[in-house]
């Protein structure tokens, strides 16, 4: 059987080496074939479209050559339950099935009919994984508003900064989707950063 792997993580400093180390040691307990192997680092909210590992992948989809996807935990396909919900649609359209290494979830029978446990596994997985980001946002700017409230300053010190190049260079991701047009809402939820960052990115590309 013909696999890929598909790994995920939300920013720069984080590594996807572990997921990717425990899915190739399945797929190889398994006797699969990995014929691709697609990691990207960005926030799981962004849209499928634009998820360049993720197009990678539904373009080998597209020419049939496997017969299922990897994953580590469900999060990593998405924290979206719209988009991953569209991400399996296409899956199964095509004939491949989505294996969750965490829950062992197979979403396609052997006969290639869709299994409906598995299906309400992941439509739930996936909900849970939404709110999840959604309560994490709301502790962080909680927490942000009380520390203002208490006299903490944020900012750098007065009469340090950043160069011009410095900052382009350092949020890139940020550069990329300002530049396809995106709005400033629209970056900061795919990049996971703040409205404020990309304002300052995006006024130092026009200058």
């Amino acid at each position: 059987m013909k696999v890929a792997i598909l790994t995920r993580v939300s920013k720069d400093s984080q590594s996807y080496s572990r997921q990717i180390t425990d899915l190739r040691k399945y797929a190889d307990s398994m006797s699969y074939e990995v014929v691709g192997e697609f990691n990207e680092k960005i926030s799981g909210a962004a849209k499928n479209e634009d998820r360049e590992a993720l197009t990678g992948l539904v373009n080998l989809i597209n020419t049939k050559k496997i017969d299922k996807v990897l994953i580590w935990e469900l999060s990593r396909l998405g924290r979206n339950t719209l988009e991953v919900l569209k991400s399996l649609e296409l899956f199964h359209s095509q004939g491949v099935s989505l294996y969750v290494l965490n829950y062992s979830i197979e979403t396609l029978n052997e006969d290639g009919t869709i299994n409906p446990m598995a299906q309400m596994m992941v439509t739930m997985l996936a909900e849970f994984s939404r709110a999840e980001r959604s309560a994490i946002q709301q502790r962080l700017a909680s927490g942000y508003k009380k520390y203002l409230a208490s006299g903490g300053r944020v900012g750098r010190i007065k009469g340090e900064g950043m160069s011009k190049e410095n900052l382009l260079d350092k949020h890139k991701d940020v550069v990329k989707y300002l530049n396809k047009g995106r709005s400033i809402r629209e970056t900061a939820t795919l990049v996971g950063k703040s409205t404020r960052t990309v304002q300052k990115v995006k006024k130092n590309l026009v200058t």
